[in-house]
């Protein structure tokens, strides 16, 4: 099983991406800020991770970085309210985020972007 995680301080997201990836077979773990999810980086070791852009103590973009430079080949997907021209989520991708999923977004999307980037589709 592929492990998951997801940095996101939205309880109700987290709930949402909890239910849809636990039906999918994905095993996560979750952080509800950004300190405690660079924490999680290295102690459970995820296949790919999650994160919001806007997170207490530590952002996206220093979530994407301490991923990348703890292990390179780990994508990262954004999900954002900012939209995909927000300069922020541009930012995402220039640290060397995978995909960026905008909110509100569909739990299909969701699944399908995991299993199309660790190519389980």
């Amino acid at each position: 099983m592929k492990k998951v995680l997801i940095i996101e301080d939205d309880k109700i997201i987290k709930g949402i991406i909890e239910f849809i990836l636990k039906k999918e077979g994905f095993v996560t773990e979750f952080a509800f800020d950004g300190l405690t999810g660079i924490e999680k980086l290295s102690t459970f070791a995820p296949d790919i991770v999650i994160t919001d852009v806007m997170l207490p103590y530590k952002s996206g973009i220093e979530i994407i970085q301490a991923s990348k430079q703890l292990n390179p080949d780990v994508p990262v997907i954004v999900i954002s309210a900012l939209g995909k021209e927000d300069s922020t989520v541009q930012d995402a991708f220039k640290h060397g985020a995978n995909d960026i999923l905008a909110k509100p977004f569909n739990p299909g999307e969701l699944t399908q972007k995991l299993k199309t980037i660790l190519q389980l589709a």
